[in-house]
């Protein structure tokens, strides 16, 4: 599967664990209502949604460029850490002014989330790439789909 509608089951799929995740880490470990938690955990993970087609977007046409090919630890790690590191810019200021906490409180609240989220992201990339395959831009060139060159062109008669 690649192409959009790998993007689309990849974020589905992430964002609907993680509303599960979110709720319950704010309801827990935050002390607040359900009903509360529940409205900041979709809000977050509708903003995660956008971002994760972007960030995803922009780092496989960095990934394609590269002249090693594959996921390794390494690479990994990055593209969880740099999409974490994107959210957590976009969510800090959200969760503030939604739980009516300062900046400094809802970045330690997001704490938990924050490496809680890496090693989901981590986690959940290496079984969803094992399930449904690399993207185009992680396999090896031999594997990827040859295009056709065109033929040379007719230069002289006889």
């Amino acid at each position: 599967m690649q192409g959009f509608k790998r993007k689309l089951v990849y974020a589905s799929l992430f964002e609907a664990l993680a509303i599960v995740f979110t709720t319950v880490g704010l309801t827990v470990f935050a002390g607040h209502d359900s009903s509360h938690s529940w409205a900041a955990a979709v809000a977050s993970s509708t903003i995660a949604f956008l971002w994760n087609f972007v960030f995803n977007g922009l780092f496989e046409r960095w990934e394609a460029r590269q002249p090693r090919r594959g996921r390794s630890f390494g690479r990994r790690a990055v593209h969880a850490i740099g999409f974490e590191g994107g959210l957590v810019m976009m969510l800090v200021p959200l969760f503030a002014w939604w739980l009516d906490i300062s900046l400094w409180d809802a970045l330690v609240l997001d704490f938990g989330l924050i490496v809680f989220f890496m090693i989901y992201t981590y986690l959940f990339n290496l079984l969803f790439d094992r399930i449904f395959g690399l993207p185009s831009s992680a396999l090896p060139l031999e594997s990827q789909p040859v295009q056709a060159k065109p033929a040379a062109p007719i230069t002289g008669t006889r």
